[in-house]
């Protein structure tokens, strides 16, 4: 017997929590379906965080509208939220004069579709502004600004659980039947009726539209590899750092941004793939990156590079058209009932806002529905005491001793700020879900230092030793006990005597 809901998000990506969150505002029956082991680890919680004002999109595309809406109303809903929001400004640079009217159109499209106080500068202005960088000249941005992408898909999940939402994690839809008003979702974990649904399977919602008869698009994966460098270098840069946009491209080139962290940014990449799960890093780009951020930040040394990362494009243009593909956010004739999201790539993140509004709408204009006096309107899960004064750490101490102990070292992150890692609203416990709500594990040691210390500590909260991943599925971190292995050892070979 299947379950009834009002609206199945199908994808746990930041537009489908963002959804669940405007949803959860109101007396409705939502669940998220997400076939990961947790929320935020497909394209948004693998992005560069930048919070785009627009210059760079089409006027009059999907796109821009929702990049524009999303953009005004971001930073309000980091604080609700608790995420880290900073506008520390870009600059969009030019690396030879030939390249100064490009700057020019720029600042014109810009202009043309509301983004403010954009001003083109020269080489000497810009030394003033980023000394670091080479270039010249640019236009300055300052209006925009970086989050947290991966704790702002968290926030919204965990407060849209906390609001009544219901999530279903490593729950894959494999199959959808039903019209408008009686859906039915497959899924190995049982399924799942609902009235309406929301597409936001990202890298595959080309897939779940097909599975309602839609057959218009098609999703061309386009992997982005990053490098982050060590936080020991994060002053080399004030702002972000953006080339002028190749003509053509799959995206706005290779970039050198600043996080919240501290941390340095670089890329990302643009290689298309037949696979939206090749994650892969490779030495190639890692070169290519080091080599073309080196033009504009020549103090750039691969000693610097702590770790890579790659995340994945969900494209509607093939490599062989390039160029611009718009967002779909729409509802068409041959689905009703079902609101597709496809082609959410950048700028999705800044977006999400945005269309959750919209899709809220569109759903409330279908299934009326009372507010919901249970909504969580802000929400904080961690508490970030490395953000805090001194005073204020001795009186958690005192409060709590877990906050006096310090389990990440890198990145001083204490026992009470993972305990709460782990008992979240999601129920999520691999080492990954605890790193992105922690930040244990993300510094110059990798994990070397507080990897098997957390390790102990979810078995201390009763998980067992063979039910513990990286990044849930098949990610075991033990294959068993070393006495079991070596019986086991000794047995075969009793048994090739």
């Amino acid at each position: 017997m299947s379950e009834n809901f009002d609206v199945a998000i199908v994808g746990g990506g930041v537009v489908g929590c963002a959804v669940a969150r405007e949803l959860s505002r109101y007396q409705l029956k939502v669940v998220v379906l997400e076939r990961a082991s947790d929320v935020a680890r497909g394209t948004s919680g693998k992005n560069s965080g930048v919070v785009h004002t627009g210059i760079n999109v089409p006027v009059g595309s999907v796109k821009g509208k929702y990049n524009v809406r999303g953009a005004e109303i971001f930073e309000q809903y980091c604080e609700d939220l608790n995420v880290p929001f900073e506008r520390c400004g870009k600059v969009i640079v030019a690396l030879t004069e030939d390249q100064i009217p490009d700057l020019e159109v720029l600042k014109e499209k810009g202009e043309s579709i509301g983004v403010k106080q954009l001003e083109i500068i020269d080489h000497d202005r810009l030394k003033e502004m980023e000394p670091n960088i080479e270039g010249a000249g640019a236009i300055n941005v300052p209006t925009a600004a970086i989050a947290c992408p991966y704790t702002l898909n968290i926030a919204l999940a965990e407060s849209s659980a906390a609001s009544g939402v219901e999530f279903m994690l490593d729950t894959p839809v494999t199959g959808i039947s039903g019209e408008q008003g009686d859906f039915e979702l497959e899924t190995p974990n049982g399924n799942v009726s609902a009235s309406l649904i929301v597409n936001s399977a990202g890298l595959f919602a080309d897939k779940i539209a097909r599975m309602v008869g839609v057959t218009r698009w098609r999703i061309w994966p386009c992997r982005g590899e990053y490098l982050i460098l060590d936080k020991s270098v994060g002053g080399m840069i004030n702002s972000m750092v953006y080339p002028v946009p190749p003509k053509g491209g799959a995206g706005l080139g290779i970039h050198i941004t600043p996080t919240t962290d501290g941390n340095i940014l670089l890329g990302p990449s643009a290689d298309y793939t037949n696979d939206g799960d090749d994650v892969r890093t490779t030495a190639k780009i890692r070169r290519q990156l080091l080599a073309e951020a080196g033009e504009f930040l020549p103090g750039l040394a691969p000693r610097h590079v702590i770790t890579a990362y790659s995340g994945m494009r969900p494209k509607l243009v093939p490599v062989s058209v390039g160029g611009f593909g718009d967002f779909v956010v729409e509802e068409v004739p041959e689905a009703l009932g079902v609101m597709q999201l496809v082609g959410i790539e950048s700028p999705g993140l800044t977006a999400a806002p945005a269309i959750a509004e919209d899709v809220t709408a569109w759903a409330l204009e279908r299934i009326p529905a009372e507010k919901n006096p249970g909504f969580k309107k802000t929400w904080s899960s961690v508490r970030r005491t490395r953000e805090e004064e001194l005073e204020v750490i001795d009186d958690l101490i005192g409060e709590d001793s877990d906050y006096g102990e310090i389990m990440c070292r890198c990145e001083m992150v204490t026992k009470k700020e993972i305990v709460d890692s782990i008992n979240n609203e999601l129920d999520a416990t691999s080492l990954n879900a605890i790193k992105y709500r922690s930040r244990a594990t993300m510094g110059r040691c990798q994990g070397g230092f507080c990897g098997p210390r957390i390790v102990d500590l979810l078995l201390e909260n009763g998980k067992s030793p063979e039910s513990l991943t990286l990044k849930g599925g098949g990610s075991w971190l033990f294959m068993g006990t070393t006495e079991d292995l070596r019986a086991e050892g000794k047995a075969l070979r009793a048994g090739a005597k």
